[in-house]
Formats: C-alpha cells, structure tokens, sequence
C-alpha cells in the first residue's frame, strides 16, 4: 500500500478548510422516517457498498488530510455488521480528535457501552416524539420504549456528551417542542431542534410541514431563559444556553431560514462510495471506482479529492416551498 505523507488541509475552493467527514456505513435503517426515506424503500446491493476495508482506508486518507472529526452514519450505523471493530480502528488513527455517530437509538440497549468502549466519544440519538403512537407513525416502524430504553443505556454508558435530534414538522410533532426540552433537560442532555430538508420523494408535500427554527426557538422561550452563546460542536448548529440548567445546550440546525454554509467544513462519503461535496447538490466524486481501481496507492485519491474540492458549491439552494430538490433520500445522503 502506497501512503501519501500527511499534507496541507483539505481547503475548497473559497478557501473554507474541511476538517469534518460524515462517513455512511450503511443506506440500511429498522426505521422508515418520514422525512428520510419512501415507506417501501429499496436498498442496495451489497456489491455497490463499500467494505470495511474501504470505509477504514477512507477515514485513514481523509484523517491524514486533516479532517479531525469523524461521524458515522447511515442509514442506521448500528445495523451494520462488526460496526464495532470498524469504529475501534477508525477511532485509534494518529490525528483524529473525535469519533462521534448519529444513531436512532434503537440498538442502544445492546450497544452503547460496547460503542463508547470502542472509542465513540459522543452519540447523537433521533427523538421526534415523546408520544408512542405519534413515534410510530413518524418511524413508521419504531418503538418509542426501546429507543428511550436506549437512551438510559447510553447515559450510563460513559460518553462526553449525548445530544437527542429532532426534526421539527408542523402538524405532527411541532407541538411537543417543550416536551422534548423538558425531556432533555431533566436528564442533562444537549437536544437539537432540525428544519426539514427537501432531500428524495416521500410521498408527501414538505413545504406544508415546515416549521422554522425561529418559530421554535420562540415557543421554548415561552418557559426558559435562553442565552446566545458561541459555542461550536464542528457541525451546523447554533446553540443557546439555558441558565438555569447549565448541563443542557440547545441547537438550532436551519438549512432554510439561517443558512450556515459560509462556515461549511464538511464532507459527506455515502455508502456507495460517492463523496459529496455539498448536501444540496448533486455533485460528487465516485471514490468507490477509485479505490478498487488503486487497491494499493493512495495517490489518485488524494489528487482526485483535491481537484473535487475547487468545485465545492459556496451554498446549498433550499427553499421551504416544499418541492423535491434533490432525488436521493436523507438515508443515501448520509444521516
């Protein structure tokens, strides 16, 4: 194997450094989220997929690079068969400062000593609802007691930090935005509150669900303090502070209405091996044929990276009028 020394970061064309990769392991999910994925999906063949030696030789390429932040996603991660020993390499690779994932919590109760063992330093855990009959409907196939069976598991599971997720949708969860911040301020936890972006067909009109962060950001104000704050987790959101419950941060993730790619450091690899370059935007680079075309030299990938990078788009094009604007569902994206 030919291995390229440790260079200059990965820079783009507007001069933004890239130093965060979401790394999809899997297109694979137990759920079928609403706003992710078409209720009969079809996966893909395991011969389109990346191995975990790809996946592994991936995040060693990129962490050599100066990517410093690694998060796993799917899909659902934690579906992915010997998901643990992939993220006990990836975790002991010279450089990396963090591996965190993105997860549904539905593995929890089975994993998560396992994974924070492993080296996983942070989860992000999904939580739309706190009402089991609404959670199923918005899975489509969730159990709410087990995710929140899941959550317990982690909290005891010696991670730095847990933050829930929870993408905000009017006439299906929007209501329960205090519920939710209760929920995660009882128990210490950050929790994010996410605009829905318009990625794959769903089967449904997007636009006539959105729910702007301003919009929640007013209704927790309603009942707490909040304190703008500057803090950064090396992803999009925009934190406030509650001072009268210092151990919860909340997020505000607004690809619609605060758009946040001037400050973009980030990469998505799908499963498939396509490394996009923006979440709004179809462009990406097919590592995949790269890798099996150069089993043994690192050279063409990192020459084909840094030339993909001088087209990365200055900014996603969302709008919030509900049309599709990109084919490939959430789960294809990358989490």
């Amino acid at each position: 194997m030919t291995r390229i020394p440790m260079a200059s970061a990965l820079q783009d064309g507007f001069g933004r450094t890239i130093d965060y990769l979401r790394l999809s392991v899997t297109d694979r999910c137990d759920f079928r989220c609403v706003y992710c994925m078409a209720e009969d999906m079809r996966f893909l063949p395991r011969r389109q997929i990346l191995g975990l030696e790809e996946l592994y030789r991936l995040a060693r390429l990129f962490v050599g690079r100066g990517v410093k932040k690694i998060r796993l996603t799917g899909g659902e991660p934690l579906v992915r068969r010997d998901i643990l020993g992939l993220c006990e390499r990836i975790a002991a690779l010279p450089g990396l400062r963090e591996l965190v994932m993105t997860t549904n919590g539905s593995q929890l109760v089975r994993l998560a000593r396992p994974l924070a063992e492993a080296g996983v330093k942070r989860l992000n855990i999904s939580l739309d609802s706190l009402d089991p009959a609404r959670f199923r409907a918005i899975t489509r196939s969730g159990e709410l007691a087990r995710v929140l069976d899941g959550i317990e598991a982690a909290r005891g599971a010696g991670f730095e930090r847990i933050k829930l997720n929870t993408v905000v949708m009017q006439g299906r969860n929007a209501d329960e935005v205090l519920d939710l911040v209760d929920y995660a301020v009882a128990r210490g936890l950050d929790i994010s509150f996410i605009e829905e972006m318009p990625l794959g067909e769903v089967g449904r009109s997007r636009g006539e669900a959105f729910c702007s962060s301003d919009e929640v950001r007013a209704r927790i104000a309603s009942r707490y303090a909040l304190l703008d704050c500057a803090e950064q987790s090396g992803g999009p959101a925009r934190y406030v502070r509650l001072p009268a419950h210092p151990a919860s941060r909340i997020g505000f993730i607004s690809p619609h209405s605060h758009n946040f790619c001037a400050s973009c450091n980030r990469l998505r690899l799908t499963v498939e091996g396509r490394l996009l370059l923006c979440l709004g935007h179809e462009q990406s680079l097919d590592l995949r044929a790269l890798l099996r075309r150069h089993p043994t030299d690192d050279r063409p990938l990192v020459d084909a990276i840094d030339r993909a990078l001088l087209h990365k788009p200055q900014q996603h094009d969302f709008s919030a009028g509900g049309e599709v604007q990109v084919l490939r569902f959430m789960n294809a994206s990358g989490g």
